[in-house]
């Protein structure tokens, strides 16, 4: 039986903790704060972020990350995007010699624009498998179908990862293409942040399959400019994800989305959401990587402007509906 610890107990953490759990793993669940340890301790639930959950007797909870990954076979990272690099310092001298580990987390860090793979791997950990789709963790936790992909750099971890997660009401499939997998996962948040403005705006569904539609057209050229594969963009991680971040409250993006839509100030919303909404920093990456690789993302340059130039959301609808006509796709000549 192997052992696995998951290093963040969010919500998606703690959902995959359960998951693993119910399986019949032994996992050991690592949260930074005493303080949370102590009251999943005695709840055996999380209140904070995954309420009405019980965590099964086969889960240990700590605040000692020493003693969470010590014989581990596998660790599950499932800390916010700007943590990563912080938290790969931590892990790299503690994890024992040939452990996979499994980023869960959706985003890109913004100071260097770089996948979070890529930030893994230049701090020594370079067994990494990327698991992202459509998984909502309030209805992974609750047992609820899901599928999922992950990506690893070769077929071996893929599959093994596969089997460890694989469950009768959590389906797994793997993709070689880990560049297209991290930019569908990352890049679909920002998409969510305009639908949900869009629908704070009250613009109808018309403009949300729009929105969704041309998000995804831009997602893609941006990924593919950058080593991805189109049809990744079709898949889970890709339309699977973009689907499910901008059509549910579940999404804290689309939420975020929706205030900021109804006028609400940034710092408002990010207090009311009261979890981290990795859209924000990710708006601000992809745009300067838009900008690098001279890739055209509209949608993202408008969200940039509400998120970090102060514009309106309402202002941004003239924006993208008046701009110049152009082909929906290129595909040759007449």
């Amino acid at each position: 039986m192997e052992r696995i610890a998951v290093v963040g107990a969010g919500s998606w953490g703690t959902a995959l903790a359960v998951l693993l759990a119910r399986k019949g793993f032994r996992v050991n669940l690592w949260a930074r704060r005493p303080e949370q340890v102590t009251a999943l301790k005695k709840l055996r639930e999380n209140r904070a972020y995954l309420p009405e959950v019980v965590l099964p007797a086969t889960i240990t909870l700590t605040a000692d990350l020493a003693a969470a990954i010590r014989e581990v076979d596998l660790v599950v990272l499932s800390v916010p995007s700007h943590a990563v690099r912080l938290m790969a310092q931590e892990l790299r001298p503690l994890l024992p010699a040939g452990v996979i580990i499994v980023n869960t987390a959706k985003g890109l860090e913004l100071e260097t624009k770089k996948r979070l793979s890529t930030v893994l791997a230049e701090e020594g950990l370079d067994r990494v498998v990327v698991l992202s789709g459509p998984s909502h963790a309030e209805e992974v936790g609750r047992g609820l179908p899901t599928t999922v992909v992950v990506a690893a750099a070769d077929r071996q971890t893929a599959e093994y990862v596969q089997d460890v997660f694989m469950d009768p009401t959590f389906r797994v499939y793997t993709n070689p293409d880990i560049t297209g997998v991290e930019f569908g996962g990352a890049l679909k948040n920002i998409i969510a942040l305009a639908t949900g403005m869009a629908d704070g705006l009250g613009l109808g569904d018309n403009a949300r399959a729009a929105l969704m539609t041309r998000g995804m057209a831009e997602i893609a050229r941006l990924g593919v400019a950058l080593g991805g594969k189109i049809l990744t963009f079709a898949g889970l991680s890709g339309i699977g994800d973009l689907i499910v971040t901008c059509t549910s409250m579940y999404s804290r993006n689309r939420r975020a989305g929706i205030l900021l839509g109804q006028g609400q100030a940034l710092e408002e919303v990010l207090a009311a959401v009261g979890m981290v909404v990795e859209g924000v920093r990710t708006t601000a990456a992809a745009r300067e990587l838009a900008r690098q690789y001279n890739i055209r993302m509209p949608i993202t340059e408008e969200i940039y402007q509400v998120l970090y130039q102060g514009k309106p959301a309402s202002d941004c609808v003239a924006a993208l509906m008046e701009r110049p006509r152009t082909h929906e796709v290129e595909i040759g000549a007449w």
